[in-house]
């Protein structure tokens, strides 16, 4: 029972941090809070949802449309909230009210479009097939989350710290004006590292779309809570930080409600946070690893 309870929230945690990435992406290098990174996340996943159901495309096809459509609308969310601010020189909290702004247009406009129902993916979209192993049961479907987040993460690592348009990011991130007089163009990293951060929001939302089978415009919102816990656990900018801290997150979470209460997982969560924040302000994570720092 146990080993079951900590397989699931593996699966719930590699989700969280997959999504918190592309917060600690834009934050890491532009220090810009994207409140509206789990409005991004939810238009991944009706996206993805359309793909299928009016598209007729096959899962992988949308997976992708849904994946590249996400990092789109970050683009855009760049382009008319985030650039305009930086061209007048916006503070830190102009831009945050911007960002709950834009979060509640792009809520809107998916809760017109839905009628604020409940979407489903059609029965069947993916195998309905488990593996019996001592001690758990996993299901080909978990296999296929936990395989396609290790890759989209090691890809993330790659571009951040073997490319060269990796390296421009992070110099841009340290400082922009150095980093400009070094021959660095700040607008392509910028399109770059938004579109990044929407690519993984948008993975995250078809793949929690069809792990629960449930699409709906406020889908985004309490991802983006546990997001927050995620990213101040595992160090503000640092990329494997994100990612240890959003499985300890998912697996905390989900051995609350197996054996303690629903109800309490997020008291639970939250109440680690305040712990760790008393012991360790920076975060938990924080001094692991800091070479895979956005910044």
């Amino acid at each position: 029972m146990l080993a079951q309870q900590l397989l699931n929230g593996l699966v719930v945690g590699a989700v969280y941090a997959l999504f918190s990435l592309g917060l600690t992406l834009v934050f890491g290098m532009h220090r810009i809070l994207n409140l509206a990174h789990g409005a991004v996340f939810m238009w991944g996943a009706f996206i993805g949802y359309f793909a299928v159901t009016l598209g007729g495309l096959p899962l992988w096809a949308a997976f992708i449309i849904a994946v590249i459509g996400a990092g789109m609308v970050s683009v855009a969310l760049d382009l008319f909230v985030f650039r305009p601010l930086r061209r007048h020189q916006g503070d830190e909290f102009g831009t945050i009210v911007a960002s709950i702004g834009a979060n509640l247009i792009l809520m809107q406009l998916a809760q017109q479009a839905t009628n604020a129902q409940t979407l489903r993916f059609p029965f069947g979209i993916f195998p309905v097939v488990f593996f019996n192993l001592p001690g758990m049961r996993i299901s080909l479907q978990q296999i296929v989350i936990l395989a396609a987040v290790a890759v989209i993460v090691l890809g993330l690592l790659f571009f951040l710290f073997r490319t060269s348009l990796g390296s421009e990011a992070r110099a841009v991130a340290v400082n922009e004006q150095t980093a400009m007089l070094l021959g660095v163009n700040p607008g392509k990293v910028y399109f770059a590292s938004f579109f990044i951060a929407g690519m993984l929001a948008g993975a995250a939302g078809v793949i929690l779309g069809i792990a629960f089978n449930s699409v709906t415009y406020v889908m985004g919102e309490a991802v983006m809570l546990q997001a927050f816990v995620v990213i101040v656990l595992g160090g503000l900018g640092s990329v494997l930080g994100a990612v240890l801290a959003g499985i300890v997150i998912g697996m905390i979470q989900t051995l609350t409600t197996a054996y303690i209460s629903t109800e309490l997982s997020d008291a639970v969560v939250f109440g680690l946070l305040f712990i760790v924040l008393l012991i360790r302000p920076n975060g938990f994570f924080s001094g692991i690893h800091t070479e895979y720092r956005v910044a």
